[in-house]
């Protein structure tokens, strides 16, 4: 009679042990699956492609484009977007695309950055073809493939 005893509590440990582990690779499982959905959702995002138009000295106008979702705009070499102009900060402003918007945040620039003429003291959304300074470098920006109808306000 013990020895059933036994066999059954070891048959019944086996059980847990088995609804267990059953139990966590499904929890692994589920987690795995949202991750490769979000992945995939956050690939489908895309980011609005934005050139800026900036007057050269001779009277020569240079356009850039930028596909990434952030842009640091300084005189540093390690900015997306270096400026070699001494009005201009090592990091002087972020341009950040983020909930379908682009960005424009000063980056405690020692000559300010300003958008179409207004000191910039906190983030600011972007408008089609608004105009940004940095320093005394002035620059207009365009966003590409959108039409009038879907221009952020």
């Amino acid at each position: 009679m013990e020895n059933l005893s036994a066999t059954i509590l070891l048959a019944l440990r086996l059980l847990m042990a088995l609804a267990l582990y059953s139990f966590l690779g499904w929890c692994f499982f589920t987690l795995w699956r949202d991750l490769q959905q979000q992945a995939q959702s956050l690939a489908k995002q895309r980011v609005t492609p934005i050139r800026v138009a900036l007057q050269g000295q001779n009277g020569a106008a240079e356009e850039l484009r930028f596909t990434a979702p952030e842009i640091i705009i300084g005189r540093h070499p390690s900015c997306e977007w270096m400026l070699p102009d001494e009005t201009v900060s090592s990091r002087h402003a972020r341009l950040a695309y983020h909930h379908d918007q682009w960005w424009l945040e000063d980056l405690d620039s020692r000559n300010g950055t300003f958008l179409n003429g207004e000191a910039v003291n906190a983030v600011a959304v972007l408008a089609d073809q608004d105009s940004i300074r940095c320093g005394q470098v002035s620059f207009s920006i365009t966003f590409e493939g959108l039409s009038k109808t879907e221009l952020p306000a």
